[in-house]
């Protein structure tokens, strides 16, 4: 099953018996991914380090072929940074930890997201939804006032009219 982030972290306020339910296979499946990105970061890493040892040993060996009139720790270490393989090797290094990094930051929302639902359930409990009319459509009422936040910041406030400018009559 594919992974959707956005998705799997929403909550359904009128649905929190399934979500619970559901709540423990989210974590699973997210701890894993995490833990399957690590490892492909590691062995992304591992194979930079390789091919930087590889490309070091090859300029020691023929360091006229790379430009090196002396080779000093200095300058093979600077040359291995320009070697097209250690480039490629390095970028992806650097997407293996990108993808960690994101996965990682799920986990703690799917974690999040545990406490979210219990607090939907503490206030499910104390009768914060119960009332004399028909419960409320959180997920309605979410969209609501996000539309009236957008409409709110299109809103201009009045000009003022400076003191002292023409016309005053003072």
């Amino acid at each position: 099953m594919a992974l959707d982030y956005a998705k799997d972290v929403k909550i359904d306020p009128n649905a929190l018996d399934i979500e619970w339910v559901e709540q423990p296979e989210l974590m699973r499946r997210y701890a894993k991914h995490a833990a399957d990105m690590k490892k492909e970061m590691d062995e992304a890493k591992e194979r930079l380090e390789i091919g930087q040892a590889r490309i070091g040993m090859d300029i020691r060996a023929n360091p006229e072929d790379y430009g090196l009139s002396k080779a000093t720790e200095a300058s093979i270490q600077s040359s291995i940074l320009l070697q097209k393989e250690y480039q490629e090797l390095s970028k992806e290094y650097q997407e293996a930890r990108y993808e960690y990094d994101v996965a990682i930051a799920v986990v703690r929302a799917v974690d999040q997201r545990k406490t979210a639902l219990e607090n939907l359930v503490k206030l499910l409990t104390a009768s914060y939804f119960a009332g004399p009319q028909a419960p409320r459509d959180l997920y309605q009422e979410t969209l609501d006032h996000a539309k009236r936040k957008v409409d709110n910041a299109k809103v201009k406030p009045p000009q003022r009219k400076k003191k002292g400018g023409k016309g005053g009559g003072e």
